[in-house]
């Protein structure tokens, strides 16, 4: 059996203020892999609840912060050791042009933390919690093209300069990491351009951990035409940046893109994929059609993905899938 961390002494040491860095290295010494979420939007959506808007999903922080911390919840009792915030979509200017003033723009972005916060501390009281990590709470930072709501996540070009983008990031940062979260999800990044800007703000808080997650267009580019491999050189040089990685990807991608970031770091790799489906952003509308996620997991793990979880149209039971595998992992190592 393998030892829970205690629950009050993690809390307690966040309260505090103390520093947690190297969440992902401690949990993988006693753990074959951490399990993700998967999609926040598309289970939003598939609850009922209507994200047809600029704000996406973050729309749900003020009309229905319950179902929020509920969405966050189900992932956390289908096995997930890291849930990410309602953040993706959020910044305080997004939330401006909704009629918000900048206070209250920013007490929104706060709530998405709080809300994992709440979540993941009412879980652990949970006889679902033994045998597992202690769950880390993650603020979801989404690239610039997330605020602009046009599909440019996909592409990465967005006719802003270098300082404009650095800028963006820096306010959304400091707001959501005066919250305490325990790592930063940077994710559906389409380029490296933007990630290196990303990696730079960080670097004003020195002790703010992060993983990068790329958004990727086939076996070896980004969505924005970098090579996966140059992505990962650059970035295995940065010691804030924990672990490095792909989501928002076909699934059959996957694998080969694990390969090209295995060549280039020995830093954890990071894999959520969508499920095969493409995003229209003209037609706002999914096409395509979506694949059996569970048979690919065991190739990721083995092709060396050591975080694994579902990025949209996935679903708690695509997780619950990956915490069994594993639970099957655990097993074999323990014998």
């Amino acid at each position: 059996m393998v030892r829970k961390e205690s629950a009050a002494g993690v809390i307690g040491r966040m309260r505090e203020g103390q520093e947690l860095t190297g969440h992902i290295s401690r949990i993988l010494k006693k753990y074959p892999l951490i399990v993700l979420d998967g999609a926040f939007a598309t289970e939003l959506e598939r609850q009922g609840f209507s994200i047809r808007d600029e704000l996406w999903s973050a729309v749900a922080l003020y009309e229905n912060p319950e179902l929020v911390k509920a969405v966050h919840r189900s992932y956390l009792e289908a096995g997930a050791d890291i849930i990410g915030s309602a953040s993706y979509q959020a910044t305080v200017p997004g939330f401006m042009k909704k009629g918000f003033t900048e206070k209250e723009a920013e007490e929104l972005l706060k709530r998405s933390v709080r809300l994992v916060q709440e979540a993941r501390d009412e879980f652990l009281s949970s006889p679902l919690c033994e045998n597992r990590p202690v769950p880390l709470v993650a603020a979801s930072v989404g690239p610039y093209g997330a605020y602009l709501a046009d599909g440019s996540e996909y592409r990465g070009h967005y006719g802003v300069s270098e300082k404009e983008l650095a800028d963006f990031h820096r306010e959304r940062l400091s707001v959501l990491l005066s919250q305490g979260p325990d790592i930063l999800a940077c994710e559906t990044v389409p380029s490296l351009e933007e990630a290196e800007v990303i990696v730079s703000v960080l670097h004003e808080w020195p002790d703010a951990p992060a993983w990068i997650s790329f958004s990727c267009r086939d076996e070896k580019y980004t969505c924005g035409g970098d090579l996966i491999a140059r992505c990962a050189a650059v970035l295995d040089k940065e010691k804030q940046v924990e672990a490095i990685g792909v989501n928002c990807t076909d699934p059959r991608y996957v694998e080969a893109l694990i390969g090209e970031i295995r060549k280039e770091t020995d830093k954890p790799v990071a894999v959520y994929p969508n499920r095969g489906e493409v995003w229209d952003a003209v037609n706002k509308k999914w096409t395509g059609s979506p694949v059996s996620y569970g048979d690919y997991v065991e190739k990721w793990q083995k092709s060396g993905a050591s975080l694994i979880g579902g990025c949209c149209r996935t679903t708690p039971e695509d997780i619950r899938g990956i915490a069994k595998f594993r639970a099957a992992l655990l097993t074999e190592k323990n014998k």
